[in-house]
């Protein structure tokens, strides 16, 4: 089962980010969005995997989180609208996105497994489900540097928790030590 979401890491390397999204496309194209969703939406697992079409058709992702039990509203930029228009063609507004064969939507081990595998071809380990989520958060952290407001997306109480979370206060740390030797 998933390792506990402190001892996963966010995908740092943009590379073997665009490795994994061409290793889960040629896989799955659900599992390629999957993880395309996840890394631009900062969603938790749970609540991305209980998306169905019709959350999608907005401008907005609009749900109710599942952890909080808050409404959260994630923008679709025009790069995932192209990708979830394309996905969802001849899918009815009550299929879950992500659908087993069963019917219902994967499950948060199926989810485990799908990452675990792509990240194993690409040389990645540490890897669990939350990594999506906290990937959105390194990278969003890296282009705005706004630590407000990634805590206010998070719902985090403070702002060391964020950076915490995303693995800056790791970088930090590790960056200080590299070179230190008395």
């Amino acid at each position: 089962m998933a390792r506990g979401s402190n001892t996963v890491q966010p995908i740092r390397d943009t590379e073997k980010l665009e490795h994994m999204k061409a290793v889960l496309k040629r896989k799955n194209y659900r599992d390629y969005l999957l993880f395309v969703v996840g890394i631009n939406t900062g969603l938790r697992i749970s609540d991305l995997l209980q998306l169905k079409v019709g959350h999608t058709k907005n401008s907005h992702i609009i749900i109710t989180e599942g952890k909080t039990g808050k409404i959260k509203r994630f923008p679709i930029n025009s790069n995932l609208r192209e990708l979830l228009d394309e996905y969802t063609i001849g899918m009815s507004d009550d299929d879950y996105l992500f659908p087993s064969r069963k019917g219902e939507h994967i499950g948060r081990v199926q989810a485990y497994r799908i990452l675990n595998d792509a990240a194993k071809e690409v040389g990645l380990d540490e890897i669990g489900t939350h990594t999506l989520r906290k990937t959105f958060g390194y990278h969003h952290y890296q282009r705005y540097k706004d630590v407000a407001l990634l805590q206010e997306i998070f719902n985090h109480s403070s702002p060391s928790i964020t950076l915490r979370y995303i693995g800056i206060n790791q970088d930090a740390i590790d960056a200080s030590l590299a070179g230190f030797f008395i």
